[in-house]
């Protein structure tokens, strides 16, 4: 299985839809939050297919009507500061915060854990656990980003674009 994984994305709405195409062989989609405003999980929930799984950012500003928009998608999970998932047969940890991703992967419960916040795209092995930071679809620091995790070959792949 395929997992998509995105962060960062801070209203670039002109941005999103070819990040999004950048995933289109992925089943799943997580989101590690800083969407912004609540049109963003929209367009996110229409051009992705599969499951979203999103846990709040520092900048998810209106999270009633961001809630209101995952639910009418139907597509779309919001997990809340923290999501702990069972995907493809490994186990997953998703976060804002580079500060509890590493220490989730220091605990090497996880088979991956993402994290975002910093815009520093990154893959890091900790022991058993892949530490993914996907990047920035915003490109506030030059370089736009997104990830792909296979979980047949626990291996991930950030791609830039």
């Amino acid at each position: 299985m395929k997992i998509g994984v995105l962060s960062d994305i801070h209203d670039n709405i002109w941005a999103l839809p070819e990040a999004l195409q950048r995933l289109s062989e992925c089943e799943a989609l997580l989101c590690l939050g800083d969407l912004c405003a609540p049109f963003t999980i929209t367009e996110i929930a229409q051009r992705f297919p599969g499951q979203v799984h999103l846990v709040w950012g520092n900048n998810d500003g209106d999270k009633l009507l961001i809630t209101r928009n995952a639910q009418a998608a139907g597509n779309v999970t919001i997990h809340g500061e923290f999501a702990e998932l069972e995907l493809g047969g490994r186990s997953i940890a998703t976060t804002h915060y580079p500060n509890i991703g590493q220490a989730l992967a220091r605990g090497e419960t996880y088979d991956l854990v993402c994290h975002g916040h910093n815009h520093q795209r990154s893959i890091t092995q900790v022991g058993r656990t892949t530490l993914l930071n996907p990047g920035e679809v915003m490109g506030r620091l030059g370089v736009r980003s997104v990830a792909v995790y296979d979980t047949d070959r626990d291996s991930a792949e950030i791609i830039e674009f």
